[in-house]
């Protein structure tokens, strides 16, 4: 600043009084404040040297004492005594230094009415001057700045530095909402931290956080989203999947492909195809349709063959593995596979290769399942922007497929795969679910073990299958499900037989914003349906999934902040901007938000009387408290509707209209017999998206076969 250099640390010395001054000011803004005189500051004349002013400051009824260098002002030094309030505000003192330059001529007297427009947290209460003292008075609280351009020594400098680094220190304790302690403790907190709290937080750092995504060194405070009481129970049998005998092989490779899982098995089992066959067909589909829907990051097509060859010689030998022996499928690309890269959807880790078997990949494997392309996945998890472009919605080329499991849900929307695996841990498979009109299950939290995953959250992530119908997401649930020993929250579930429920001995609600076309087949199928409201008093439920989410993405990703990756981010108001925030959460307000965790849990327990319910899948309330409770959620096509604004001579784009059908954690056996009910009577989920033929005037170009 070109004419004030303050002095409050750099050349006063501020000295408690004598005088007795433990009860606090009883001045408000209404009262005068009280004179200089009576408070202990002598104003000497300006010619002499003044070694010492002394200043009382009223903190909480306590006088707090703070000192600095006694070195002289120099003659021609002019003072000018500042009260303000409030004094732990640097914010103040930088106003009213640039407020003192335009307001305060020197003259004899200064009128408040002269002060025009003041910040509106800097009130005045009197000003008055004595000789070549300026004073401006409130709530008795003294602070010096010196006039002088003469006056600019190595003290004025370090000064300024100090009362920077003061203001950015009183920044902090606003922002983290502790502004109650007092000047004396701030200063101790600040030495504790450089004392303690950060050679701990150094070393935790260059033992755990050295690398990014949360591969190695999960947290050992483990959610728990165990409803009951009783211990975990072994994982049971198998399912028992339907018959489905009589499939004959479609003529055309379209057909084939919009086959269920079950069907395509049942072709492989017959040999009526093989799965080298089967598997060439979805990578001509997978090669054709990417450029327009921009949904595959790496194909896979060395592997494929490998294991649809392994596939093939082992149905010669009589082994048949189950339904999903020689299926082609996809993987979201956090979900690391040897030898193929793993880039998360991210620039910065788009060469990456983790030479790891993650978990589900290993139990497809060995179910048979061929693996053709890694799919995409948003960049770092986050929504449907990746480092190649952003992924499009099969049914409406013109939008995206919003949520990060974009690759998924567009390749099994357009019969790019018979099935895929993507993730969530807020929305990413219900979003884009409903957005591309398919079937998918966000199972239990710790159903589907996650080692070898880029990980969010430990206690939010979770994988789960895109299909064609329900029964297909029995069939890839009942592969993928079991302990994974090196996942913490991983267990074995003891579900029941999805295909043995007895759906009419349930009741099953329904909110007011479920589709009724469910309701009424579901009651028609002898499901008691009520309606149902599903109730409980916390009102930070987003809240407390963002807290979670983001201190601890931010903690598998310190490494990438810190060494300013964030800046070449696909999208700088999604992740960055976030973790950013999440570094100012506090520890104890993290902790505090897992205790309304817990809270919500118990209430939403307490409140679900019913067997299961039917709801909007993507209303983001319910998707919030869905993720925090742990419950599980099939979205289910129910229908379509017309695009906003179509092209006047028409289109066949459309608006795939869904619902979600939710069950008690640990019952997704519920869910999805409920949707394979609904499913057996209708036929939303086997409708084609019109990728080739959007209509003969619409303004998006056809596909050229």
């Amino acid at each position: 600043m070109d004419s004030i250099s303050f002095l409050f640390f750099c050349s006063i010395t501020i000295a408690l009084q004598n005088e007795d001054i433990s009860q606090p000011s009883t001045e408000t803004e209404h009262n005068e404040p009280t004179p200089p005189s009576q408070l202990g500051v002598s104003f000497q004349p300006v010619s002499q040297q003044i070694n010492q002013i002394k200043i009382i400051r009223r903190c909480g009824g306590q006088a707090r004492r703070h000192v600095s260098s006694e070195s002289p002002l120099p003659a021609e030094t002019s003072i000018v005594v500042v009260v303000v309030v409030p004094v732990s505000s640097p914010n103040d003192l930088r106003i009213l230094s640039v407020y003192r330059r335009h307001y305060l001529p020197t003259c004899n007297t200064i009128p408040p009415s002269s002060l025009r427009n003041p910040p509106q947290h800097v009130l005045f209460l009197k000003v008055w001057k004595v000789n070549r003292w300026i004073v401006i008075a409130r709530f008795g609280i003294f602070f010096v700045f010196q006039d002088s351009e003469k006056f600019e020594s190595k003290n004025s400098t370090k000064c300024s530095e100090r009362i920077h680094r003061t203001s950015l220190h009183e920044s902090t304790f606003e922002l983290l909402d502790i502004t109650f302690f007092n000047q004396t403790e701030r200063v101790e907190i600040e030495m504790g931290v450089k004392e303690f709290n950060q050679p701990i937080v150094t070393a935790n750092r260059k033992l755990v956080a050295s690398e990014n995504g949360g591969l190695h060194n999960p947290s050992y405070l483990v959610f728990n989203g165990h409803w009951s009481s009783e211990p975990a129970q072994d994982m049971g049998k198998k399912f028992s999947y339907p018959s489905v005998s009589g499939v004959r092989r479609p003529e055309s490779e379209e057909d084939i492909a919009f086959m269920s899982v079950l069907e395509l098995g049942q072709l492989i089992r017959t040999k009526q195809i093989s799965s080298e066959e089967l598997t060439g067909i979805f990578l001509r589909r997978l090669k054709r349709y990417n450029p327009v829907l921009e949904a595959v990051i790496t194909y896979t097509e060395e592997l494929a063959y490998k294991q649809a060859k392994e596939a093939d010689d082992l149905l010669a030998k009589g082994v048949y593995l189950g339904p999903l022996h020689g299926i082609p499928y996809g993987l979201k690309d956090i979900i690391a596979v040897p030898h193929y890269k793993t880039t998360w959807g991210s620039g910065t880790f788009k060469d990456q290769v983790l030479n790891i078997e993650a978990w589900v990949y290993k139990r497809l494997k060995s179910a048979g399942a061929v693996l053709v392309a890694k799919l995409v996945s948003g960049s770092l998890a986050y929504d449907d922007i990746w480092f190649g472009g952003r992924t499009r919605n099969p049914w409406n080329i013109e939008e995206y497929s919003t949520g990060s499991s974009a690759g998924p849900a567009a390749c099994t929307s357009a019969g790019m795969v018979p099935f895929a695996i993507g993730s969530e841990t807020a929305g990413s498979i219900t979003f884009p679910a409903a957005r591309c009109g398919v079937t998918a299950l966000r199972p239990t939290f710790g159903t589907v073990g996650r080692t070898g995953v880029m990980s969010i959250s430990e206690s939010l992530d979770k994988l789960g299958p895109f299909c064609r119908g329900a029964a297909d997401c029995t069939v890839v649930l009942d592969a993928i499900r079991g302990q994974d020993p090196d996942d913490l929250s991983s267990r074995n579930t003891s579900l029941d037989d999805p295909f043995s429920v007895d759906i009419a001995k349930l009741t099953v609600g329904y909110l007011d914003d479920a589709e009724m076309e469910v309701v009424s087949v579901l009651r028609s199928k002898g499901v008691n349906m009520v309606p149902f409201e599903l109730n409980y008093t916390v009102e930070s439920v987003q809240g407390i999934l963002n807290f979670t989410m983001d201190v601890d993405m931010l903690a598998h990703f310190d490494e990438w902040q810190r060494s300013s990756l964030d800046d070449y981010y696909e999208a700088q108001d999604q992740w960055p901007v976030e973790l950013r925030r999440a570094r100012m959460i506090p520890a104890v307000d993290y902790v505090q938000a897992q205790r309304a965790r817990g809270k919500l849990i118990r209430e939403v327990k307490e409140s679900f009387k019913v067997d299961a319910f039917v709801g909007n899948a993507t209303d983001w309330e319910r998707v919030c408290m869905g993720n925090l409770v742990g419950m599980p959620v099939i979205v289910v096509p129910t229908g379509f509707k017309n695009i906003s604004n179509p092209p006047s001579s028409g289109t066949r784009r459309r608006t795939t209209i869904t619902t979600g059908i939710y069950a008690l954690p640990e019952h997704d056996h519920i869910a999805l017999a409920l949707a394979m009910a609904y499913q057996s009577v209708t036929d939303h989920h086997k409708q084609r998206p019109p990728i080739d033929d959007l209509g003969p005037n619409d303004s998006i170009p056809i596909l050229q076969r």
